[in-house]
């Protein structure tokens, strides 16, 4: 079990966004905005195709976490949800993106939303109707971090009811809650901003909020001669 579980950590841990912009840019994405390195900080950095092309390797690389683990421990739930929650706790503190700064050591990485889904969706994959409703949400409210945690907590829903009908067992449920828990703590920088008027917006509400250039006045034309 401990070789399941430290793939699951080792899987997680993979920096898709990093590798996606320094591909695209040359630039290291950890210096960039917030130094995260997920769908978007990423695409604040490096476009928004970048930022969706992370997203999408986050959300595969927590589903293939938690299939690896469904594979190898058929029948032995909670072997999948401990698993599933490694990869979050990768994606957050990768091992690949240790750093030493002033004698300290830490590990860099997300928030672990999309992660977090894409271990859901292969936990049951109903979860995958979360995606829209984020997305949607995302679109309206434009904040990243309140979706990424409303996101987190309508998947638990979602596992709490199929738990409840039988589908999947309640073990799944607890993933749910240690996930929503990782995506919370490595949001609390965001969180504080939200509180202080602070938070940047993405999407179609950040150009909403741009300020307009302003229109030149035309030249004065010049009097004949």
């Amino acid at each position: 079990m401990g070789a399941i579980l430290a793939s699951a950590y080792l899987i997680g841990s993979i920096p898709i966004g990093a590798v996606v912009v320094r591909l695209s840019t040359g630039k290291n994405v950890l210096h960039e905005h917030s130094g995260r390195t997920g769908g978007t900080n990423v695409m604040r950095t490096a476009g928004a195709w970048a930022g969706l092309l992370t997203a999408i390797g986050d959300l595969l690389k927590g589903a293939a976490a938690v299939t690896l683990a469904q594979s190898l421990a058929p029948g032995q739930p909670w072997v999948h949800v401990s698993s599933g929650a490694l990869a979050v706790l990768g994606h957050n503190h990768s091992i690949f993106l240790l750093e030493r700064t002033q004698g300290r050591v830490r590990l860099r990485g997300g928030a672990g939303g999309a992660t977090a889904l894409g271990c859901g969706i292969a936990l049951s994959p109903i979860v995958a109707w979360v995606v829209p409703v984020a997305l949607l949400v995302l679109y309206r409210l434009g904040y990243a971090s309140v979706t990424t945690l409303l996101a987190g907590a309508l998947m638990t829903v979602v596992l709490a009811v199929e738990a409840n009908a039988g589908e999947v067992p309640w073990a799944y449920v607890a993933y749910g809650v240690a996930a929503e828990v990782l995506v919370l703590l490595a949001l609390i920088p965001n969180l504080d901003r939200l509180r202080r008027g602070e938070e940047r917006l993405v999407g179609w509400r950040a150009r909403s909020q741009r300020p307009r250039a302003r229109a030149k006045p035309a030249p004065l034309s010049q009097p004949k001669a």
